[in-house]
């Protein structure tokens, strides 16, 4: 499968896509503010196509993210789980 696969079909550039769903889920914009915000750079598309691309974007960048995440984190060469033994009891980290 080619990098292009996914957006094969899509007439919008790949990085549009990408800028709007990350948009989305990054900032937790709604969709409407995503559509004003790629308007105000020159970029015309509706809420619904925003919603859209979510949707069907949204996973498949999530994966990528923790695959680099992951990756990152067991490069390093002091990687090991890590119990915070001061923290107070029944709180999360």
């Amino acid at each position: 499968m080619t990098k292009d696969a996914p957006f094969e079909y899509f007439r919008t550039s790949r990085e549009i896509i990408r800028l709007a769903v990350m948009l989305c889920v990054r900032f937790q914009l709604s969709l409407r503010n995503v559509e004003d915000l790629l308007h105000e750079r020159g970029i015309e598309v509706s809420h619904e196509s925003v919603r859209f691309w979510w949707q069907r974007f949204g996973p498949l960048f999530a994966s990528e993210i923790r695959k680099k995440r992951a990756e990152r984190l067991r490069s390093e060469p002091q990687w090991r789980w890590h119990l915070d033994e001061n923290a107070p009891r029944g709180s999360c980290i």
